[in-house]
């Protein structure tokens, strides 16, 4: 939750989450500290509220993830590809399921047994955020410039603005509904090679293909890697006369979906990088 302004929505906010089975909650510099009303709206959720945690910028609450999404109630400026709950909760699972082999059925029953987080074989977190912005005017375009995906919830169209701690209980329950169908039925299915996404730009149905590695022979890298990589990616291009410092405009944004997309592991990074460091020493 970032810069919430009603300590109330963050008390909702734990009990929406307690209602659909998760139990993470971050809150990004709130304008008011969590106080009694926050206790009051959490009923069924006070544990989950007492262990929130509170963090004074949205870079620092993301950094070990590897995979982000944003709730966004209309398109923006270099727009992200944008899904529905349905399909967030899916990509979500198979990314999952794609870690190093794991079979995402065994890795929901042991977190639904045990509370615990979810690692790969290599026993590092697999971590997956989900924004949600402020009470009057949501996220940022550079806030949502942070995420892989933009969620969008079906509404009316003349009004199709949700109270934050409604918008997570509806995101949190297509979660919710996705996981159970997936452990339920069994669902051990390897995603196609393309995941294919509607975006609604200026009324027009077009369409962006997203790249779903079937099989993971390394980790993800955090988002914080990849916000690293986009900065010294930038330093190069200044350094070599490809950009201008005074007037980069989408540049960093742009490299930075560009990374999201290509959803790079940590052997890829470490090669990228390496080679970037390389490039601006000589």
């Amino acid at each position: 939750m970032v810069n919430t302004t009603l300590p109330a929505n963050i008390g909702s906010t734990a009990r929406a989450m307690h209602t659909m089975g998760l139990s993470r909650l971050t809150v990004v510099d709130p304008k008011h500290p969590i106080d009694e009303t926050s206790i009051s709206h959490a009923a069924g959720g006070s544990e989950i509220l007492a262990a929130a945690q509170i963090v004074p910028t949205l870079e620092a609450a993301i950094a070990d993830c590897q995979l982000v999404f944003a709730a966004s109630s209309r398109s923006r400026h270099l727009p992200r590809p944008v899904v529905t709950p349905t399909q967030a909760a899916k990509i979500m699972l198979d990314f999952i399921d794609n870690q190093n082999g794991f079979d995402g059925q065994s890795v929901i029953n042991q977190q639904a047994a045990s509370g615990t987080q979810i690692l790969n074989d290599n026993g590092s977190p697999i971590n997956i955020a989900i924004l949600f912005g402020r009470e009057d005017r949501g996220l940022t375009n550079e806030e949502l410039a942070y995420a892989d995906y933009h969620i969008q919830i079906d509404a009316n169209p003349d009004y199709p603005v949700l109270n934050v701690a409604s918008a997570v209980q509806v995101v949190a329950s297509f979660i919710f509904t996705y996981i159970q169908s997936h452990v339920t039925n069994g669902m051990t299915d390897t995603p196609s090679n393309v995941e294919t996404h509607e975006i609604d730009a200026n009324s027009e149905q077009l369409m962006l293909h997203t790249y779903i590695r079937q099989q993971w022979d390394e980790p993800a890298i955090t988002q914080q890697q990849l916000q690293q990589l986009t900065q010294c990616t930038t330093e190069l291009m200044i350094a070599r006369g490809l950009a201008d410092s005074d007037h980069l405009r989408s540049l960093p944004s742009r490299l930075s979906r560009l990374g999201s997309r290509i959803q790079l592991d940590q052997k890829e990074y470490q090669l990228l990088s390496a080679l970037v460091a390389k490039l601006l020493k000589d």
